[in-house]
């Protein structure tokens, strides 16, 4: 990959991850809470309960993209972004742009899932 290409994922990577830092910063800062006293009823309290566990999963799965993105910044750094890791090949451009954080080519990452899907 060109030089200028990685610099411009990197950009890219680095919008995504501090922006999914500006969310769960809002969650430390208690902008996400939950008050009893707030529900005059059972419905209200558990569709609130609800709404909070939803957005810790889409915490949970930030965090987990956060990682992705801070491993592909390492490899930018190390000169090794877009290369495959299961065959070493190029990843080509038009899936790292869909996927910044792809790890894989198309091949490997279509024989991972059917695999995935012959095991579950």
């Amino acid at each position: 990959m060109k030089k200028r290409d990685m610099q411009r994922f990197k950009k890219i990577l680095e919008q995504q991850r501090d922006e999914l830092m500006g969310n769960a910063q809002k969650t430390l800062s208690g902008d996400i809470h939950l008050d009893p006293d707030d529900f005059p009823d059972e419905i209200d309290a558990a569709s609130s309960e609800q709404n909070l566990a939803f957005q810790g999963r889409l915490r949970e799965r930030e965090r987990g993209l956060i990682s992705k993105i801070e491993q592909a910044l390492k490899k930018i750094e190390e000169g090794v972004y877009g290369e495959c890791e299961e065959c070493g090949e190029q990843i080509s451009l038009k899936r790292i742009q869909a996927r910044p954080v792809a790890e894989l080519c198309i091949d490997c990452k279509a024989e991972q899932e059917a695999l995935e899907r012959r095991n579950a």
